[in-house]
């Protein structure tokens, strides 16, 4: 893994989306995941980590515990909002747009789109009072969504805002719902 390019990519994505989705354009569509998605989850879970030790201390096993179900809350909301997002986005295309089945694409659409959730999410790891600021920057998420329709999508004009409405929805909502429902399942199975 090369973190200079992963670090690169991120800081693109949030600067100059345009730039950072031509560039995406041009790589192949396998390369989001072990090189973009897996170390910013990885990275959002060791920050939730690290920072509920800090939050909750370091001297007994159950902080340990609670520390690690809250990185492997994050860890699967994530993990899962990626799968979850990608499949709704790729059947909302072919039903919705009448385009053809391309996981790939959606894959990596979503994954790249997803910037935002996981930088906010490493951040809000170590700085949990940064909650109603990082809901305020999550909606960053919808520009990249808006440029991405058009230079990765490949969205026609006119259902372009259609699409960066619906799909900037499943991006930001997935990994909440499914962090959420892990969150209640555990409490209700401690």
């Amino acid at each position: 893994m090369n973190y200079k390019d992963l670090f690169h990519r991120v800081l693109l994505l949030i600067s100059s989306p345009e730039r950072a989705w031509e560039e995406i354009s041009l790589e192949g569509r396998h390369r989001v995941m072990e090189a973009f998605v897996y170390p910013l989850i990885a990275l959002a879970g060791l920050s939730v980590f690290i920072g509920s030790l800090v939050q909750i201390g370091w001297g007994s096993p159950q902080n340990y515990q609670v520390a690690m179900t809250d990185c492997c809350a994050v860890a699967i909301s994530l993990f899962g909002g990626f799968f979850l997002s990608s499949y709704l986005i790729n059947q909302m295309n072919m039903k919705l747009f009448k385009m053809c089945d391309n996981t790939p694409l959606a894959q990596q659409f979503v994954g790249y789109s997803m910037v935002v959730i996981f930088l906010l999410q490493i951040i809000y790891g170590i700085l949990p009072n940064f909650a109603i600021l990082a809901i305020l920057l999550s909606f960053y998420t919808i520009y990249i969504v808006w440029v991405g329709s058009d230079k990765r999508m490949c969205i026609p004009g006119d259902k372009r805002l259609r699409f960066t409405i619906l799909a900037s929805i499943i991006i930001l909502l997935c990994p909440w719902i499914i962090q959420t429902l892990f969150n209640r399942l555990t409490a209700m199975m401690n």
